[in-house]
């Protein structure tokens, strides 16, 4: 007999604002080789000699702005849709996060013990990058293959461009839109360079062919920039808004090496100073709110536009718990509850959008 469960993951937070939290937070986040892609050897002196001896102090100030009674704002949102989601479903429901806690390790052990057998995996990140979706599933394999090895796997494709994803941040924004404002960013994570050009199958096409993410390419399946400027294209088809009112920027880089440009905290005084009085900044990279958008988009980056001569910057909050967003994902775990069982775990990227 089979059981089907489903299981949600996203990237996690310090289990509180404390230094050593944050450090631990850090280190685990850090020494991933999908985040940080260089030589074991490297990796392990850059972030324990050069990273976290000042890093912490800095990110533990800035999580301690948006701290929350209930903990992380992040983890705090991601438990409220799961329990919503195991609401309306007998299946059960796991939440994880890559690094820190609820750990993956403890969702793939919880739904083990009652009796999962074929598993459904929502990486909640919506466009491809190794070192947030890939990173995500490959530990989730991991631990399967070490608790429960006859589980069968099943991966939701990234959703940067679902009808359903694009239709709830639209729902999420329309208060937002409906107000008199001068410019709208697009605020995507950013990534290092070579993580394009590494996730690009012939290593021939991502930032090397003119105008790569227009041109289509079977590079794209796990190209984050072409997959964020879809995200952006769908968005602004559904909600109308002409092209001279948006742009798009790439924020959070660390180090000096090259990141997607144009930078979003350069972008912000740019604007600003090209006389941008009003401007809304939305983050789809992200489906909760979390450090990187309420205090680096929502504290930062309106400090920033203010000093450079902007008067109001408005950060539009993330899909998190909106009606439209639950209805998605339970649209997806249906979908899954009633098909048949089959593993994809081997098929890296094998989507379930055309039953979706």
């Amino acid at each position: 007999m089979s059981k089907k469960g489903a299981l949600l993951v996203n990237l996690g937070s310090p289990d509180s604002p404390s230094l050593g939290d944050v450090r631990r937070y850090l280190r685990q986040f850090l020494m991933d080789g999908r985040v940080l892609d260089i030589p074991y050897p490297i990796r392990f002196c850059v972030v324990n000699f050069a990273i976290l001896p000042s890093r912490p102090k800095q990110s533990a100030e800035a999580y301690e702005k948006v701290w929350l009674p209930e903990g992380s704002p992040l983890v705090h949102t991601s438990k409220r849709v799961r329990a919503e989601l195991q609401r309306r479903f007998e299946i059960p429901i796991e939440l994880a996060m890559r690094y820190q806690n609820p750990s993956i390790e403890s969702a793939v052990r919880s739904l083990s013990e009652k009796g999962v057998t074929d598993l459904f995996l929502i990486p909640l990140f919506p466009h491809f990058a190794m070192s947030s979706f890939e990173t995500a599933v490959e530990e989730v394999k991991r631990w399967i293959s070490r608790i429960t090895p006859t589980m069968r796997l099943q991966v939701m494709e990234p959703f940067f461009d679902h009808p359903d994803f694009i239709k709830s941040l639209a729902a999420a924004s329309e208060e937002y839109l409906a107000r008199d404002y001068d410019h709208l960013l697009f605020s995507f994570h950013g990534l290092p360079e070579r993580h394009l050009r590494k996730a690009d199958p012939n290593q021939t096409h991502c930032l090397v062919a003119n105008d790569c993410c227009a041109q289509p390419n079977i590079a794209h399946k796990t190209c984050y920039r072409a997959q964020c400027f879809k995200t952006v294209e769908a968005f602004v088809k559904t909600t109308g808004i002409p092209e001279s009112k948006y742009s798009v920027a790439f924020q959070s880089r660390l180090g000096k090496e090259p990141w997607l440009k144009p930078y979003t905290d350069h972008e912000v005084v740019r604007l600003a100073k090209e006389g941008v009085k009003r401007m809304l900044v939305i983050c789809p990279a992200f489906v909760s709110d979390c450090l990187e958008t309420l205090e680096e988009i929502g504290m930062r980056a309106r400090c920033d536009f203010r000093g450079a001569g902007g008067e109001d910057l408005t950060l539009i909050p993330c899909v998190n718990e909106h009606p439209l967003w639950i209805d998605s994902l339970a649209k997806w775990i249906e979908a899954f509850r009633q098909g048949p069982a089959r593993d994809t775990s081997n098929a890296r990227h094998k989507s379930l959008g055309q039953i979706c």
